[in-house]
């Protein structure tokens, strides 16, 4: 069988007792407790963040400039050149065809199609949005382009 991460274990009887913390001092860890003498980590949680007064890493870098806009649009993205690729001549493109085939995972807020790489079928796309030469291309080689509800 061969050792792997998955099935490494201590050998039979080599763990280690617990060290039991704070027990008296027969122990050996009686009084502060391994904790030494006095100072915020003897008495309690010190932040992970505090660099010893120092200013800290967060007030030396500066702040982010500018402003995400709350309603950005994100749209699915195809070149026609992949479309060429996956479909036959003559194909109705829809968007729901796209994710069916695996081209796209999500639409977003739409499909847009751009003019990467180069057309020979003729296709009937349907879209969102189109670049200006997708096209001219897709009209080039015969085929149609029909716009749907813009969102």
């Amino acid at each position: 069988m061969a050792i792997g991460l998955h099935n490494l274990k201590p050998a039979e009887g080599s763990t280690h007792t617990r060290k039991r913390i704070g027990r008296g001092i027969g122990s050996g860890h009686g009084k502060t407790s391994t904790r030494g003498h006095k100072g915020n980590k003897a008495r309690g949680q010190i932040n992970p963040n505090f660099e010893g007064g120092q200013t800290p890493l967060h007030r030396r870098l500066p702040q982010l400039r500018g402003f995400k806009p709350v309603n950005k649009k994100v749209y699915a993205l195809v070149n026609v050149g992949r479309l060429q690729a996956e479909f036959a001549d003559g194909a109705s493109i829809t968007p729901d065809l796209l994710i069916e085939a695996g081209i796209l995972r999500d639409l977003h807020d739409g499909l847009k199609v751009l003019g990467g790489g180069e057309v020979t079928s003729k296709f009937t796309v349907h879209t969102n949005f189109i670049s200006e030469s997708a096209k001219q291309k897709l009209e080039a080689a015969g085929g149609t382009v029909e716009i749907l509800g813009r969102s």
